[in-house]
């Protein structure tokens, strides 16, 4: 059987999140296609294949990747995620200079090179330059993996999304999807838009998520817990600054806080990224601790610690996320797709349970979905 036509995308941010992205599309590609699967959500997605996508455009700020083929640029400095599809052929795909703003915190430059960004010398697109881009490459949707904190490098973003008439899919805390004023654009021009804030596969929010929900269900009341997360990738280090970690600590608090039985005093609930550890590179540790009582009001305790790569971790999700954009594109669908929003993000426009948003994202599919084209 042969699939649809391709996906075409355009990345802002070639950091690790985007080369495990990469690196999946060429992992699953047509010799995986009747082998069994292992860790796809959805191997075929209304007719399309994780092989089905290609980057098309790429725009980024650092020097070692501008200019570069974007299949070269995901495995630049300061990247360290795991190589567990090296043999990339070059895609033809140049990264281009990108629009700085606030994606570079300051403290970055206090480190070593080989673990921060190096800003590259070229001049910075304006808003027209980025949305030719999107239109001279075809691109149908528009992948934001900026640093978390960008929220004016991610608006810059988002209204070129808007002008130029692509899907926007937004993996950070930045709130544009569930801004009910961008919501409302987004909407008013027909295009789909999945957000805010990527979940992981089985990440620290998910987990977290599903032991708050079966604290509720069996009748356990949560007192207090905590989220501690410490890793060595540039995403931690950049999360060093504490002014850029407003948007994140309230998404990841946010989604936890939905599932909870009754919503928790601020004092009583820690959710946020903890440390950087230079020597975990993209490997991400977490430690969840949540106290409660339970039958006859005795005390239960419960601690969990996680280790995951953390950006193979999310690239199985954004790899669902791109898809069911193209659905909603097949389909004339626009404005903030709630189904995807809910399940493969912390802080989508309307939260659900996980249960009701995993029902919900494969109605979508189902409601979306035509046939595959006959080999």
């Amino acid at each position: 059987m042969k699939t649809k036509g391709g996906i075409r995308i355009a990345i802002v941010g070639v950091g690790n999140c985007a080369s495990a992205l990469i690196q999946g599309i060429h992992y699953y590609g047509p010799n995986r296609h009747n082998e069994e699967v292992i860790g796809l959500m959805h191997e075929s997605l209304g007719g399309y294949r994780p092989s089905d996508i290609e980057v098309v455009a790429a725009f980024d700020i650092d020097a070692r990747k501008v200019g570069t083929d974007v299949s070269r640029a995901i495995f630049a400095a300061p990247n360290c995620v795991v190589k567990f599809e090296p043999n990339i052929p070059d895609s033809g795909v140049t990264v281009r200079m990108g629009a700085v703003l606030d994606g570079m915190s300051e403290h970055m430059a206090n480190h070593d090179e080989k673990r921060s960004f190096v800003r590259a010398g070229a001049p910075e697109p304006s808003r027209e330059d980025v949305v030719a881009e999107l239109r001279r490459s075809g691109a149908e949707i528009l992948v934001n993996y900026l640093p978390v904190g960008s929220e004016k490098a991610t608006r810059f973003y988002a209204e070129c999304a808007l002008e130029a008439g692509v899907g926007f899919i937004n993996n950070i805390p930045v709130f544009i999807a569930s801004d009910p004023e961008y919501a409302a654009r987004f909407a008013e021009r027909n295009v789909p838009i999945i957000g805010d804030d990527i979940k992981s596969q089985l990440g620290a929010t998910i987990v977290h998520r599903v032991l708050t929900d079966l604290f509720a269900k069996r009748g356990v009341k949560m007192l207090h817990t905590y989220q501690l997360n410490t890793g060595g990738n540039t995403d931690f280090l950049n999360m060093k600054n504490q002014e850029r970690l407003a948007s994140k600590k309230t998404s990841k608090t946010e989604a936890v806080q939905a599932v909870a039985k009754t919503r928790m005093e601020n004092e009583d609930i820690h959710v946020g990224p903890s440390d950087y550890v230079p020597w975990q590179n993209d490997n991400k540790v977490c430690f969840i601790r949540m106290e409660g009582h339970a039958f006859g009001n005795v005390p239960l305790e419960l601690e969990l610690r996680l280790s995951v790569q953390d950006s193979p971790n999310s690239a199985g999700v954004a790899i669902d996320m791109i898809r069911c954009c193209k659905l909603a594109l097949d389909s004339g669908v626009g404005g903030v797709l709630a189904a995807p929003s809910a399940y493969f993000c912390k802080h989508p426009l309307v939260q659900y349970t996980d249960d009701e948003a995993h029902k919900m994202v494969e109605d979508f599919i189902a409601t979306h979905s035509t046939e595959a084209v006959p080999a």
